[in-house]
């Protein structure tokens, strides 16, 4: 789904900004153009952003089972 539609900027491309270490709309803003038009996107690229971020599985510690000998 297109989210700024003066840039062409798409949810999969916020995403995939996402995936590549982008975490904020100044981020989205600089790299994809996000809201720097009519500004109208900025919440649901907002909402876009942290939904992919608080989707994301973060590992603090690898949990592995013994292995017997």
């Amino acid at each position: 789904m297109i989210v700024c539609v003066c840039n062409n900027i798409s949810d999969r491309e916020i995403r995939q900004a996402v995936d590549l270490g982008i975490t904020s709309i100044a981020g989205l803003r600089k790299e994809l153009g996000v809201g720097t038009m009519c500004g109208t996107c900025v919440s649901y690229a907002r909402e876009v952003l942290h939904e992919h971020i608080d989707s994301k599985t973060t590992i603090t510690e690898l949990r592995r089972t013994p292995v017997a000998a």
